[in-house]
């Protein structure tokens, strides 16, 4: 039998979006349950985050696990589900789970993206120890040592150039000879003498121990040809997708498949709002994600008490200058 539960916001996805969004709404006094398979999101696989606010430095994990408290102080409910659909009755939405139906005032989005991944020996085991998806995120623990990027697009190509300030050697493993990236960024690349292009070759296998240590490669053109590069860490750059096709219809998606958002994460249908790496944001990291979370909660809670007929309470007020021409100041009328 389905177990029915009732909320007044959803959240599906449990990355810094999301769990910034749970802390909003719980401080905003809306009963709200975060439903996720993780938590973390893509976060939770950073060994060490160096750019995060307030922090010297931080495991995404441990990160991650501060962000889950602070929302469950509030009173925020999790529940490790997968949400499957989401349909509107009599102005309310109804999400369902394999096993629950959510009924919800408002809903948030922030389930993130996706990075594509190799699917070779060692990728899985390895991730977060060598193995990852973000050289901006990731790049600068990986000082004066030597590492590979997997890729033939921008992200590759900007990921190369990137860290041929920061470590020693950088290799640039393709499939082919030819690449996805602007010809002056390609340009500006070759250049650079710590980094090797190979061409028409793959990964075959990630190796170390308790960390990577090395990866094999081969030929694209002759996969009896075959190579061990001994390295620190590997960048697997071969883009990101963002898993949306059960939303089609519901919001409007652009050509990558992410949420189409305005500035203050609504979607084309009202009542559902989005924020973080799912949506058409530009830039994708731990910090804009978490500002773009708290942004959607307060327009849910916005939605919410508008729906009911009643005033929001205001984020920072009315603001007037008030002083003189030599001295002035900003009174804020709470």
């Amino acid at each position: 039998m389905r177990e029915k539960k009732k909320y007044d916001l959803l959240i599906v996805g449990g990355g810094p979006a999301g769990l910034t969004a749970a802390i909003y709404a719980t401080r905003r006094k809306l009963k709200t349950v975060l439903v996720s398979m993780t938590i973390g999101g893509q976060m939770a696989l950073t060994n060490e985050i160096e750019n995060y606010p307030g922090f010297d430095h931080i495991d995404g994990l441990t990160l991650a696990e501060n962000m889950k408290t602070q929302a469950e102080k509030f009173g925020a409910d999790f529940a490790f589900e997968e949400i499957q659909e989401i349909k509107k009755e009599n102005n309310l939405f109804i999400a369902k789970t394999a096993n629950t139906d959510y009924e919800v005032k408002t809903i948030i989005l922030s389930f993130g993206l996706t990075p594509r991944k190799l699917n070779v020996l060692g990728e899985r085991e390895f991730t977060g120890r060598g193995v990852t998806y973000c050289a901006i995120c990731d790049g600068p623990l990986f000082k004066n040592k030597i590492v590979a990027i997997v890729g033939g697009g921008n992200s590759a190509i900007e990921a190369a150039e990137y860290m041929s300030k920061i470590a020693k050697q950088v290799y640039i493993i393709n499939r082919t000879d030819q690449f996805r990236a602007t010809p002056l960024l390609l340009e500006q690349t070759r250049s650079k003498k710590n980094i090797e292009f190979n061409c028409f070759t793959e990964v075959l296998e990630i190796k170390g121990e308790g960390v990577v240590k090395s990866i094999t490669i081969a030929n694209t053109q002759d996969k009896s040809k075959t190579e061990e590069i001994k390295l620190d860490g590997i960048f697997i750059e071969v883009g990101y997708q963002a898993k949306t096709d059960w939303l089609k219809g519901v919001v409007d998606l652009n050509g990558r498949g992410e949420i189409i958002t305005d500035r203050d994460g609504s979607t084309s249908t009202e009542g559902i709002f989005a924020a973080g790496d799912c949506t058409d944001t530009q830039y994708k990291q731990i910090v804009i994600s978490a500002g773009e979370g708290s942004k959607a909660s307060l327009q849910a809670y916005k939605y919410i008490v508008g729906k009911e007929g009643k005033a929001a309470i205001p984020d920072w007020g009315k603001c007037e200058l008030v002083g003189t021409d030599k001295t002035t100041k900003v009174k804020i009328e709470k």
